[in-house]
């Protein structure tokens, strides 16, 4: 009987007291990931060599110029980011994070929109990525922005046969703002939005969100120098309108809204900057009956937009 049993201790197969692991082993682990996700995948070598090769690759300047990458953290920003449609080039996800709705969601649009890689990264590379910000364990590059040249709104403006209709912004640094401002001229037919190089918002992770998905059909471009920008847009024959509280005349009484213009919208605060200010044709108000000071520039141009939609239509 003792042989028998030698006998049998060599064979494979359940063995008394395995607490169920043959069956355990039976149960599902949940959906496949995706391919670039998988180690010693083909897809996943190749993401990983693109990655490699981008972060290596200098940053070319065309004539409106770049802005810089920038990490979006976290899994509702990193969610939330991808629903809104912001451009990423990269998703990193932590090794053996907990797979929650966020993080499943966020793997399955990032695949949906394609051209985004998926990498595979412990902990405390992330940390580094993100200079120890709370990650959650997702991360996600957004490339830099391509910025448009100013004379480039005016000349696509004439091309569709139309009269430009341009907001520049002049000292507003809040990128919600100029996402606002983005989607308000998206909405009344505008051309596109000028914000300074320095001191000013740019097209970030942020203002994407706030325009809605707007910032992909709407220009933004940057001038080195704002005034000079306003300057060559009156050479062309474009009328630059201020907004001040202190304007002359209000927004419904200026006809210059029915031709060429560009609106300039000043920070909550500081309004426009003196030389800007000096440079426009008019200097006009919103009445605001309710007596409030100031509106901020999202607002304020959605007003005076609205404006000029109405008299050219």
């Amino acid at each position: 009987m003792a042989a028998n049993n030698r006998r049998m201790s060599g064979k494979k197969g359940a063995q008394v007291g395995s607490g169920g692991q043959r069956r355990k082993g039976l149960e599902g682990k949940g959906p496949t990931p995706p391919a670039e996700m998988r180690k010693k995948h083909k897809k996943n070598r190749i993401a990983t060599a693109k990655a490699k090769q981008a972060a290596r690759r200098p940053v070319p300047r065309g004539r409106g110029g770049k802005g810089t990458s920038e990490m979006v953290v976290g899994r509702n920003p990193v969610v939330e980011a991808l629903r809104e449609g912001v451009p990423a080039t990269t998703l990193y996800v932590q090794q053996f994070i907990d797979n929650d709705e966020r993080v499943r969601e966020a793997l399955q649009l990032a695949a949906e929109r394609g051209g985004i890689n998926l990498m595979e990264a412990p902990r405390p590379e992330l940390d580094r990525m993100t200079n120890g910000l709370n990650h959650q364990g997702l991360v996600l590059q957004v490339p830099p922005y391509e910025y448009a040249h100013p004379e480039d709104l005016v000349a696509a403006a004439y091309d569709e046969g139309e009269d430009p209709l341009i907001v520049a912004l002049d000292g507003v640094t809040d990128p919600r703002n100029l996402g606002a401002v983005v989607r308000s001229v998206s909405a009344f037919g505008g051309h596109g939005v000028v914000v300074p190089e320095r001191r000013a918002a740019g097209m970030t992770a942020g203002a994407w969100k706030t325009s809605a998905g707007t910032a992909a059909r709407t220009p933004v471009a940057r001038a080195t120098n704002l005034t000079r920008a306003l300057e060559a847009y009156k050479k062309a024959g474009v009328v630059v309108v201020g907004l001040a509280a202190d304007g002359e005349a209000e927004v419904g009484e200026l006809e210059a809204l029915e031709g060429p213009v560009v609106i300039v919208v000043g920070s909550e605060g500081k309004g426009l900057s003196r030389l800007v200010g000096e440079t426009c044709d008019f200097r006009v108000r919103i009445p605001m009956p309710g007596g409030a000071e100031s509106l901020n520039a999202g607002v304020a141009a959605g007003v005076v937009l609205y404006e000029a939609a109405r008299r050219r239509a």
